[in-house]
């Protein structure tokens, strides 16, 4: 029996939920290593008990200054977007069709009518941004209003609402809090071995354990491994989740019009225009349907890709079975 958008929405719910859950557990342990190996670093003499005490200390040091960040994120990260990406809003009188489009989709998804803006630039593209669906922003280029016909433009506009209405959009906020927390911490680890002096304990003073403290050259050895390697890592979880989603917002797109041809034939003339988003970055690169910038897509197919190949995508889409509107609900 051929798998349905149902199939696919449920095993990629379930595959980010992992992900996600091991990223939160992976930041923790990277943030109780590192803040440990510091407290040791600093004062090698204190007993086990007040090195844990103060690792904690700075862990939440840490954490505080994550969720200081975050909360302006929060707020503020979706009119960054949009502004860095050049989009401007606009009504429905300047675009009837358009908002025709975009709010049958809102009406399908069961979530309030986005906000709609313009990327003044010929390459096609969309991209949802914003916390919540009740705060939430579609843009689009004018490359993707022109090029597209409506039955494509339903297709796009319902994969960008599927990430308003799957709060994709705020899971990839919390996702980019966790990799910022990591960074800050390898960073800081990296700082006060620099510039902080380690202080010599009682052992080292009265030439006793030259070979230096067991555990802490354990901890050490490991913080130094995860301060190299663990930016790295998150970054490749958090590209792992942002797949995970395109293809869940593929499948939910599906189910929000019932036709998947309008959504591939729309990747396909995306994959195809040879025009590239000027205004496109790689820090904002991964919000958009499909990568803007091309020279990327040639490692699509490995670990490093913020989006699945749009061959794989096109695929899963024409192989789901066609549903009428009266057979599905």
């Amino acid at each position: 029996m051929p798998a349905t958008f149902r199939d696919y929405i449920a095993a990629n719910k379930r595959n980010s939920a992992i992900l996600v859950v091991l990223f939160i557990l992976f930041t923790a342990l990277v943030a109780l290593v590192l803040a440990l190996a510091i407290v040791m670093y600093i004062n090698p003499g204190a007993s086990a008990e007040a090195n844990l005490w103060q690792s904690a200390a700075v862990g939440a040091g840490a954490a505080g200054l994550s969720l200081a960040f975050s909360f302006f994120s929060y707020f503020n990260g979706d009119k960054m977007v949009l502004a860095i990406s050049g989009a401007r809003a606009i009504e429905k009188k300047d675009d009837p069709q358009l908002f025709n489009v975009v709010e049958e989709m809102a009406i399908a998804a069961g979530v309030p009518m986005p906000k709609v803006y313009l990327i003044d630039d010929t390459a096609p593209n969309a991209f949802a941004t914003g916390r919540d669906p009740a705060h939430a922003s579609i843009a689009i280029t004018r490359g993707l209003r022109s090029k597209l016909n409506r039955e494509e433009l339903q297709g796009v506009i319902a994969h960008e609402m599927s990430h308003i209405q799957n709060y994709d959009i705020r899971l990839m906020l919390l996702l980019a809090v966790l990799i910022g927390t990591i960074v800050m911490l390898a960073d800081f680890f990296w700082q006060i071995l620099r510039f902080t002096p380690r202080q010599r304990s009682s052992s080292d003073s009265d030439g006793k354990g030259k070979g230096g403290n067991p555990l802490m050259i354990v901890v050490f050895v490991i913080a130094v491994i995860l301060a190299i390697l663990a930016p790295f890592l998150a970054q490749l979880i958090q590209l792992a989740v942002s797949r995970q989603r395109e293809y869940l917002a593929d499948a939910t797109g599906v189910q929000l019009t019932r036709n998947p041809t309008g959504l591939a034939n729309a990747l396909q003339k995306i994959d195809l225009d040879p025009e590239v988003l000027e205004t496109a970055n790689r820090g904002t690169a991964h919000l958009y349907i499909a990568n803007p910038i091309k020279k990327f897509e040639a490692r699509a197919r490995t670990m490093l890709a913020s989006h699945p190949p749009i061959a794989d995508r096109i695929a899963r889409l024409l192989a789901l079975p066609h549903e009428q509107p009266n057979e599905a609900r």
